[in-house]
């Protein structure tokens, strides 16, 4: 993961929202950053620095006038802390926060901090509908953002004080993916189109009763995280699944095997071309002739429908002119694994096969790890049993390699 090894400081001010950012800090750590959390006076009377001790296992800064903390050598605190880390996230950040650090003011600990930071600053804003909609509020965010900063929310919901409206804080899985998408913003894809599919197609029977498949379209969002996590411009076409977008990444929604080659074509090919097309998506190969405009009645005899091919995505796009640079597919089989992905590579003229083994139990459909093998023109390459958020990561390193040597 992009946060990994990274050095992220986390502000956490005075709003209810304080306790959220417990989560934020655990979410950080476990995936192998270095969070060092500074609480303004406000927000140690919601939490205490002893939580974030806890789930960072790092000093908490809570004033100017403190020690220089471990590993900060000689350095006084706001100058190690601002010139060494790799991201400034200040979650939540009321409206007093924002107003200080815009107008430069520098009489505590993280707003003399901020002035110091030689890294991206994001903020994640945590206040009453009221406070965020004032003008002065308003103002500061518009200062904030000209000098680059960088926003997570807020998003539409109720409030402590029982309103409803714009300013409450966001989900913190949201704002460590907003944190994943600054810190991979200068990656080895930067300035790289990368178009990504996922998840099942749906061909319909009747206006009830569609064919489908079990992809769960996990492996493709793991796909799309990872491209961001490089600094790609990400578009993931992705079949009907419910999870949640990664933030930095376009979506667009499809639903049939021909919407999703359009989708493709559209993105991959027209306009600007993608220089990289990674098919993961569990692609309908055929479809109902004709669909019933009513429900089909249930009758004691047989039901037959006659089924015909859907478009080969890859095979139309490996006719097209303006192909990606990088074209990977996914081959999900149930026997000679190694034949059919080398059949596949070459009939639709691939860069790279990753083919998996549906038949184990502890890889493929409906479960978080997959066991893969990379084939090529040149080699095969058996990884071993990892995450799909792993195997994503290794799909996208061998991407940005065949994209920097070409």
């Amino acid at each position: 993961m992009i946060v990994e090894g990274k050095r992220i400081i986390l502000g956490v001010t005075g709003s209810i929202a304080a306790y959220k950012a417990a989560a934020i800090a655990s979410h950080l750590t476990q995936s192998g950053a270095l969070v060092d959390v500074i609480m303004t006076d406000a927000a140690q009377r919601f939490v205490t620095p002893l939580t974030f001790q806890s789930l960072t296992g790092r000093p908490v800064y809570t004033s100017m006038w403190g020690g220089s903390g471990e590993g900060l050598g000689s350095h006084i605190a706001h100058v190690a802390l601002g010139h060494e880390a790799d991201l400034l996230l200040i979650a939540p950040a009321t409206a007093n926060t924002m107003a200080r650090i815009a107008n430069g003011l520098a009489d505590d600990l993280l707003s003399v901090t901020a002035l110091a930071a030689r890294c991206p600053i994001l903020i994640a804003p945590a206040m009453d509908v009221g406070m965020y909609g004032a003008p002065a509020t308003q103002a500061n965010i518009e200062i904030l953002k000209t000098r680059g900063v960088r926003f997570a929310g807020p998003t539409i919901g109720r409030m402590a004080s029982g309103l409803e409206g714009l300013g409450r804080f966001i989900d913190p899985e949201e704002i460590v993916g907003y944190a994943r998408w600054v810190l991979g913003e200068n990656g080895p894809l930067r300035g790289r189109k990368v178009v990504v599919t996922a998840g099942p197609t749906r061909e319909s029977l009747d206006p009830v009763r569609f064919l489908s498949n079990r992809s769960s379209g996990r492996q493709g969002f793991a796909l799309a995280q990872a491209a961001v996590d490089a600094g790609a411009e990400v578009v993931l076409i992705a079949g009907p699944v419910d999870l949640p977008t990664p933030v930095g990444v376009g979506r667009v929604k499809v639903e049939t095997a021909r919407e999703m080659e359009q989708a493709v074509l559209e993105h991959a090919v027209g306009g600007r071309p993608a220089d990289a097309l990674i098919m993961s998506a569990a692609v309908a190969d055929y479809r109902p002739g004709e669909a019933s405009g009513q429900k089909i009645k249930k009758s004691t005899g047989t039901l037959s429908a006659e089924l015909v091919a859907n478009p080969d995505i890859l095979m139309s796009v490996a006719s097209q002119k303006n192909r990606p640079a990088v074209v990977v597919g996914f081959a999900a089989e149930s026997q000679e694994l190694i034949a059919n992905a080398q059949d596949k590579l070459d009939r639709k003229k691939l860069d790279l096969i990753v083919a998996n083994d549906i038949t184990a139990t502890d890889a493929g459909f409906a479960v978080d790890t997959n066991r893969v093998h990379f084939v090529t023109g040149e080699s095969v390459e058996e990884l071993p049993l990892m995450s799909k958020e792993a195997v994503a990561a290794r799909v996208i390193d061998w991407v940005s390699e065949r994209l920097a040597a070409s």
